[in-house]
């Protein structure tokens, strides 16, 4: 079977919350392989819109008549992709480490696989 023809079986199967961890999951790989590098400031750009793109979109969709999430969880998701926004031109203009986006990449990727969830 060839690559494209996998992607497009795994598109049409994939539950939308394992799409949004694994493609959080890329994202936020190639961040931490651009701070294990040691790059910083603006030659991060590239990945860093990626993830400012991400984020966007989960807001634009937590704004979209029938999304189905508590108006509580919709609000918080908007509120951190502004604060990605902020963040990212800090990172880029060297005023703050990579660190954090990653660390706020990775618990959302706890939540999304249902580990962030307190035990009954």
């Amino acid at each position: 079977m060839s690559l494209s023809a996998y992607q497009s079986v795994r598109s049409l199967s994939e539950a939308p919350r394992a799409t949004e961890h694994r493609l959080m999951g890329q994202i936020t790989g190639e961040m931490i392989v651009a701070r294990d590098a040691g790059i910083h400031g603006a030659a991060l750009v590239d990945t860093l819109y990626r993830n400012r793109e991400m984020w966007n979109i989960f807001a634009v969709d937590c704004g979209a008549p029938g999304n189905g999430l508590p108006d509580q969880l919709r609000a918080g998701i908007v509120s951190l992709a502004l604060w990605i926004d902020r963040f990212s031109s800090d990172v880029i203009a060297g005023r703050e480490s990579i660190d954090d986006l990653i660390s706020v990449n990775r618990s959302i990727m706890e939540g999304l696989a249902g580990l962030g969830r307190a035990s009954p």
